[in-house]
């Protein structure tokens, strides 16, 4: 197959599944004869008509509210925000009504709800937020964060079959990145949820980190490999739930550990994290766990304000720098 990048994995991926399962349909603002905001859904309009491909009005909480429904009644529904910030006005029926209702009266609701997230992209404080966090809190749903083409693929097929509400944060700043263009198989595959994966393989400390950072955070490691410090890195993959064991076996290899995330410190997973590796393998600390992220501020609209508030391969090669000093 030739490379494909990112955003085309995802495309790739929702188009097989819809040509499978007639229950899976696509919702969203400007998704059928525009193609998405961002082109996921170009073409799709043609191929499947507007029975499955179905514009809306600008009204997120409708969105959520038609695609819980859909899916209580048996539809497999792939629900796009044009930007994940603006989940926000749906978050009621999300939190409480998705969420809750298999636990409550044993009633499915297997959709998904697709979440273009992040900065880098210059896109100011309303559209570049990662809002992980607030749904990490929410038993009830799953929550996936693929960094690469294959991941991409492989969780949104995943997603779009599982019975539970998925939430799937697709990172702008990826989407057409040529250097995450690749070969992916042609042959139907899923990446499971709940599993991450170890990328580099190291034994000085380990990376934690997902989605956008997951690049610099190699590139900080490869840097540091040239001073004979060898660092893991650890893609999660999936946030909610996160893969304990992966986490535990490579913080005993490595005993020292940094998490890496894009979305703000305080209240930001990375602390969930931490505080699960500090009550289950203190003993194997040689010290303090270290996060890496941005600051606690809005996303800045400004170019280098921006980069000023992001990680960025530099703050997190001197954080590891610090890291093997200790």
């Amino acid at each position: 197959m030739p490379k494909v990048t990112y955003i085309e994995a995802i495309s790739i991926a929702l188009r097989n599944e819809m040509r499978k399962d007639p229950n899976v349909f696509c919702i969203g603002e400007d998704i059928a004869t525009y193609g998405g905001a961002f082109k996921v859904t170009k073409g799709f309009v043609e191929e499947f008509g507007t029975e499955r491909i179905i514009d809306t009005p600008i009204a997120e909480s409708a969105i959520i509210g038609a695609s819980i429904g859909a899916a209580m009644m048996g539809m497999r529904p792939v629900a796009e925000m044009q930007f994940a910030d603006f989940v926000s006005c749906g978050f009621n029926q999300l939190v409480n009504n998705a969420a809750k209702s298999y636990y409550r009266w044993g009633a499915k609701v297997p959709m998904v709800l697709r979440l273009p997230c992040g900065g880098g992209v210059h896109g100011g404080p309303f559209h570049s937020a990662n809002l992980e966090s607030w749904f990490f809190h929410t038993p009830g749903l799953k929550l996936v964060a693929p960094s690469t083409a294959y991941d991409a693929k492989g969780l949104m097929t995943s997603a779009i079959r599982d019975n539970n509400p998925v939430l799937y944060f697709e990172h702008k700043y990826l989407y057409r990145r040529p250097e995450l263009k690749a070969e992916i198989p042609k042959d139907d595959f899923t990446v499971e949820i709940g599993k991450g994966k170890i990328i580099r393989e190291g034994k000085d400390a380990v990376i934690i980190t997902y989605s956008s950072m997951v690049l610099p955070s190699l590139k900080a490691a490869e840097t540091l490999s040239k001073e004979g410090y060898e660092v893991e890195v650890l893609d999660l993959r999936s946030l909610l739930p996160f893969d304990k064991d992966l986490i535990l076996e490579s913080v005993k290899k490595c005993n020292k550990v940094m998490i890496v995330h894009e979305a703000t410190k305080t209240g930001g997973i990375g602390g969930e994290i931490s505080a699960f590796i500090t009550e289950n393998a203190f003993e194997y600390l040689d010290a303090p766990i270290s996060r890496v992220t941005s600051i606690d501020t809005p996303v800045p609209f400004s170019p280098p304000l921006e980069e000023y508030f992001m990680p960025t391969e530099k703050k997190i090669t001197e954080a590891l720098i610090s890291l093997a000093e200790y």
